[in-house]
């Protein structure tokens, strides 16, 4: 009996040295591709453009959830050129804008030691469709030429004074002064108007600018002689009150949407790219930053998200050529 039970201990013992050495010697099972280390902590900054805002704030909403919690994105929309001077004082990590940056900004950049396409990186976001729109009442101008368009914004084109008058475009419509609308000058919207589409002429002198989007939107929609422009985005989001003008650009009127908004499609007459720009010594400082803006170039960031929010998304070959960039970074 003594024997068997001695044995039955032998027994015990082998196994458990059998199990104690299969632990020792088997590695842990490699990390699936794309899984994160370590949970991330800390801020990322981000100001700039209000045309680009809902799409940084959805993109910065998704993250903080479903990827890094312990990270806060914070996300403003001063205007793409505010938000330039805060991104060349060094008070943010990326800037959004609605325009190239401008080369006096990059020789600001130069000075405090930041060099465009080392220190600093650009990355089209996405595109956007600068929008015509008119109060719903108005059911004349609902379709215009490129040059109408254009015609009326100049100032002096039609009056000295800057009074134009719907009839002044088309001797058929209304005999009533047109109210000019659109973004103030802290806005890359505002600067892609003046500088691309009229061309650097002066704008009509009577135009309404505001700092607000949702100010143009209620201004426009409360106004029957109404016109006003800004990003495509908040036209889709605001359609139910005001209407978007089917512009012709040679070709018969084009009616902005994701299916016309591209460099190659329809309506590119009035596409613009929309861009981010990130400091790359801060990205390669704060980890969280880094891992920000690959996720804002991933297929679950701009990508998946652009068409939300009222933009073209761009090829997916570009994105994954911007998640090179950043994984290569030392």
């Amino acid at each position: 009996m003594v024997k068997r039970i001695l044995a039955t201990l032998l027994i015990a013992i082998l196994a458990l040295s059998v199990v104690g050495c299969g632990a020792q010697t088997t590695e842990p099972a490699p990390a699936e591709e794309g899984q994160e280390a370590a949970k991330l902590e800390g801020p990322v900054i981000v100001d700039g453009s209000g045309t680009v805002f809902p799409l940084l704030a959805h993109v910065a909403e998704e993250y903080m959830t479903n990827v890094q919690p312990g990270v806060s994105v914070q996300v403003g929309r001063a205007g793409t050129s505010a938000g330039f001077k805060k991104f060349i004082a060094g008070e943010l990590d990326l800037v959004t804008a609605s325009r190239y940056i401008k080369d006096e900004e990059q020789a600001m950049l130069e000075e405090q030691g930041l060099k465009l396409g080392t220190d600093v990186l650009e990355f089209k976001v996405a595109l956007d469709g600068l929008t015509i729109v008119i109060n719903q009442e108005n059911d004349w101008a609902t379709e215009m030429t490129r040059e109408e368009i254009i015609n009326m914004f100049i100032s002096g084109k039609h009056k000295a004074d800057d009074k134009v008058l719907w009839s002044d475009i088309r001797p058929e419509w209304p005999q009533e002064e047109i109210s000019f609308y659109g973004p103030n000058e802290n806005h890359g919207t505002f600067e892609f108007f003046y500088d691309v589409i009229l061309e650097e002429q002066p704008m009509v002198t009577t135009a309404n600018l505001q700092q607000e989007y949702s100010t143009l939107v209620d201004l426009v929609a409360n106004d029957k002689n109404a016109i006003g422009f800004f990003g495509f985005g908040y036209y889709v989001n605001n359609k139910d009150i005001i209407t978007a003008v089917k512009v012709d650009f040679g070709n018969g009127p084009v009616e902005p949407s994701l299916e016309t908004i591209g460099e190659e499609l329809p309506y590119a007459g009035f596409t613009r790219p929309v861009f981010t720009y990130l400091n790359a010594k801060a990205a390669l400082e704060n980890p969280q930053v880094l891992d920000f803006a690959k996720y804002l170039v991933s297929k679950e960031g701009a990508l998946r998200l652009a068409g939300d929010n009222g933009f073209a998304p761009l090829p997916e070959s570009q994105y994954a050529e911007y998640t090179k960039q950043l994984e290569a970074m030392k």
